[in-house]
């Protein structure tokens, strides 16, 4: 377990004091497919663009798309102040901001202490305090700069979360490649260690023979191919189905449906169906609509997740919300909150959308 730093309350206040002050400045600034910390991006949006680009794609005949999932050793201990600095100031922050932050950084007294042991101090001047308030964005400001520069090569971030998307077309790979490469030159200049051996790749190839490709290598290790990945809390899989998503997604209310049950035994009647209820409405919906945004746009089958719902219904006494009812109700308010942030990397594909308004109005 990685131990999280404390600071004082006093430091946590004016941390969110420099948190708002930074986000207002470097916000128009920041890449557009950075989504995390962010207002008006989510788990969600970031899910959901990639599948858009790699699905879109390959919708052209002789196409085929490798996915880079990316993992870094230590990402938020890895931050030079200095360096920080200098990126900060190209970010429009003023230079009495910037040196208060490295201030804040370096020579910072640590110690851990496990029960009554408690070992000698150390001084440290690298890396941001991962329990600290400033630490995600600042790491966010740091990986800014870290870009794709080929069109056909989409590096989505969600803090230390990297993903690079070749989209690939005819066999051609040598922008992808070279992409990779330029990932790895940009670590080793900024002090941000590959973890090659968690670094993995996932080729979508859906033409009918698909020919053998030649494996990736990062800074002379191969990169090991899979089948499926946890990306971002959605299991994705080479064929672009659902099928393992779900089954975990309907394992997980189980355990919530035996406490209802045993909470609906302890409470009083009267009581017991307002409890039970809210009961369900907190843990059996919230666990259902993770990510529903994502899988339940693509109409796959969910009868194992509404068997759920109705055997809380059944628990409880009292209907619930239906797994469409969630979706629809979630889907309107994001597609709403994007199409009025014309920032949001999605805005584009509400263009039609937008024009048939406009043609109401």
């Amino acid at each position: 377990m990685c131990p999280s730093p404390l600071t004082s309350v006093i430091m946590k206040s004016l941390e969110k004091l420099v948190l708002a002050y930074l986000k207002d400045i470097t916000g128009p600034l920041l890449n557009p497919l950075q989504f995390a910390y962010r207002a008006n991006r989510s788990v969600d949006d970031a899910v959901n663009l990639g599948l858009h680009l790699i699905l879109q794609h390959l919708d052209r005949p002789g196409t085929y798309v490798r996915i880079l999932f990316v993992d870094f050793s230590s990402a938020f201990n890895t931050i030079i102040p200095t360096l920080l600095q200098t990126k900060l100031n190209q970010l429009s922050v003023p230079s009495s901001i910037c040196q208060w932050i490295t201030s804040f950084l370096t020579d910072s007294q640590q110690l851990v202490r496990i029960g009554t042991l408690m070992s000698s101090s150390r001084t440290t001047n690298t890396g941001t305090p991962q329990g600290c308030v400033l630490s995600p964005l600042l790491f966010s400001l740091d990986t800014n700069d870290c870009t794709s520069k080929d069109p056909s090569v989409k590096l989505l971030k969600f803090a230390d979360d990297t993903t690079l998307i070749g989209l690939i077309q005819d066999g051609e790979e040598s922008a992808y490649r070279q992409e990779v490469e330029q990932l790895a030159v940009w670590c080793s200049l900024n002090n941000l260690e590959l973890n090659t051996l968690k670094t993995v790749e996932m080729i979508i190839d859906f033409r009918r023979n698909p020919p053998a490709l030649p494996p990736l290598s990062i800074m002379d290790s191969t990169v090991a191919a899979v089948e499926t990945f946890k990306f971002l809390g959605s299991i994705i899989s080479r064929d672009l189905k659902w099928d393992i998503r779900i089954d975990s997604i309907a394992k997980k209310p189980q355990q919530s449906l035996y406490f209802l049950r045993q909470l609906r035994k302890l409470l009083q009647p009267a009581a017991g169906a307002a409890e039970t209820v809210l009961h369900s409405r907190h843990q059996i919906c919230s666990l259902h609509i993770n990510n529903c945004l994502v899988w339940l746009s693509y109409k796959i089958r969910h009868q194992k997740i509404t068997e759920n719902g109705s055997a809380a219904e059944r628990i409880n006494g009292a209907p619930l919300p239906t797994l469409q009812e969630l979706y629809t109700s979630r889907v309107r308010k994001r597609a709403q909150k994007i199409t009025l942030d014309p920032s949001h990397p999605c805005h584009p594909l509400f263009e039609l959308f937008h024009k048939y308004q406009d043609s109401q109005t």
